[in-house]
């Protein structure tokens, strides 16, 4: 499909998406009351991130006609989401017919905005949608639905304030700022409850020059020539391993603590509505043993993704070999293990995250007063799992619960919607869930700006006096024959 017929799709694509969203636009008024606070606007949601998960719940809300919404973002514009910094694989890992941002409307689905660009034939012969055009594609929903979205907004902390309302302190464009809210939703993404983690062997051990976690910048071209190790068993480990191998490294060797990759994926398993949708409202035992299967399974790499490295020849993997000893001497980096210690150029450690509220810069300030799930359920004998005892113990609505109860009831209203959310509701950063994670917050939040404005809704109705039904003088008579 050339060029100047794809905007012409494009264009009628949009058309139709305004057309579908007028037939379902009932009811159409804004009921949210506007508030100020010693002049200063009140807005009634501020999202933190700007990716597809916080571009969705900001969509979500305008359905149900909350507007007075900000979106901040700490990237440049285009750039939200991992999907054109730290995501390398070459396409989704999830199948090609999800959805979830469109929010049920057909012409925003993927599936028409990827046959308006590139023809039905096209969609027909995909295998799964490049990671680079899914970033287009998010961008196009947010611009035809008319999100806004302030870029290079970092938000440094969240201040409680005495009237129940929070403060938002961000740097946006440079600028120190302090915007308001009477809800807070972190759309931030995998790390967003915590920090992504590089075992203190390496960071002590080496200069940074020398390594990188998988999800920070890496300049591959700079690799070319030279010996890697990768660190990690899990795709992110092996899509960066692919792009040093493919960026010309003299050798890539991946070590791998377990003596087998795993090789069956749980994420597929979760994959159907009644999971998604249902699985927030089981009581905590059961959420706990479904999520201690899903921890302890791990995700394997793809197999598109393992073929990725497996065809190069100077790529290989050691099974069951844990790093014992890391050293840096003479510009090299020193790895020992149980069967030799080895020279590398460069490290890359796919060594995952950890949950960390008091990392947070946002969450900093009150990190200790949030419950986690170790403060409200005891696993039985033999059920024990530590690291899920440290995820943030949320609500049905994905709000963050108070440790001791009556302490920080600010909380209830600040949402997490990232992937500590996991434990909790199944539904977290990922595209699979989306379109059941999106509902669920939306209403949680929806639920709690009309509750806590009711009184002021019931006086709303008492001074109602519209007038619907104007008889006339023409119409006297009728009345004298109703008496």
């Amino acid at each position: 499909m050339d060029a100047d017929h794809s905007i012409d799709h494009l264009t009628e694509l949009e058309r139709r998406v305004r057309f579908e969203m007028e037939c379902l636009g009932y009811p159409a008024r804004q009921w949210t009351i506007k508030r100020n606070r010693n002049g200063i606007p009140v807005h009634d949601v501020i999202i933190v991130g700007g990716g597809q998960s916080g571009v969705s719940i900001a969509f979500r809300l305008l359905r149900e006609r909350v507007s007075n919404v900000r979106v901040l973002d700490r990237n440049p514009a285009g750039h939200e989401g991992p999907w054109l910094t730290f995501a390398r694989m070459p396409t989704l890992r999830t199948p090609k017919v999800v959805t979830g941002p469109d929010l049920g409307i057909p012409s925003l689905s993927p599936r028409a905005w990827w046959e308006a660009r590139f023809g039905e034939r096209s969609w027909q012969g995909l295998n799964k949608i490049p990671r680079e055009l899914w970033q287009a594609y998010l961008l196009w929903v947010r611009k035809t639905v008319g999100i806004e979205v302030s870029n290079e907004a970092a938000v440094t902390d969240i201040e409680p304030l005495s009237d129940g309302l929070l403060a938002v302190h961000a740097r946006i464009g440079g600028t120190a700022q302090r915007l308001l809210a009477r809800k807070i939703v972190l759309a931030t993404g995998i790390e967003g409850s915590g920090r992504w983690a590089v075992p203190a062997a390496i960071a002590e051990a080496l200069p940074k020059k020398c390594y990188a976690h998988t999800a920070e910048p890496i300049d591959f071209r700079a690799l070319a020539g030279k010996a890697v190790a990768v660190i990690g068993a899990g795709a992110s480990a092996f899509d960066n391993a692919a792009m040093a191998l493919e960026a010309g490294a003299s050798s890539v060797e991946l070590f791998v603590r377990r003596r087998h990759l795993p090789a069956v994926n749980p994420n597929r398993w979760m994959e159907f509505a009644g999971f998604l949708r249902h699985f927030g409202d089981l009581d905590d035992a059961r959420k706990w043993r479904f999520m201690k299967i899903i921890f302890d399974m791990s995700q394997p790499p793809p197999q598109d993704t393992f073929d990725r490295c497996a065809r190069h020849e100077n790529f290989s993997i050691r099974l069951g070999c844990p790093i014992d000893h890391v050293r840096f001497e003479s510009d090299k980096i020193l790895l020992s293990h149980s069967k030799a210690t080895q020279a590398f150029d460069y490290l890359i450690a796919g060594t995952g995250f950890v949950v960390d509220l008091a990392s947070r810069p946002e969450l900093a300030r009150f990190h200790d007063q949030i419950a986690c799930w170790s403060d409200r359920y005891r696993p039985p004998s033999g059920e024990e799992h530590p690291p899920l005892g440290s995820y943030p113990y949320l609500s049905a609505n994905f709000q963050f619960t108070e440790k001791v109860e009556g302490a920080a009831p600010f909380l209830a209203h600040i949402f997490s919607y990232t992937f500590a959310a996991m434990p909790s509701l199944a539904c977290s950063a990922g595209i699979s869930a989306l379109k059941f994670g999106v509902d669920r917050i939306a209403d949680g939040i929806t639920r709690s700006l009309f509750i806590e404005d009711a009184d002021l809704h019931l006086q709303s109705l008492r001074n109602y006096d519209e007038t619907e039904l104007n008889i006339g003088i023409e119409h006297g008579a009728a009345l004298s024959r109703t008496t």
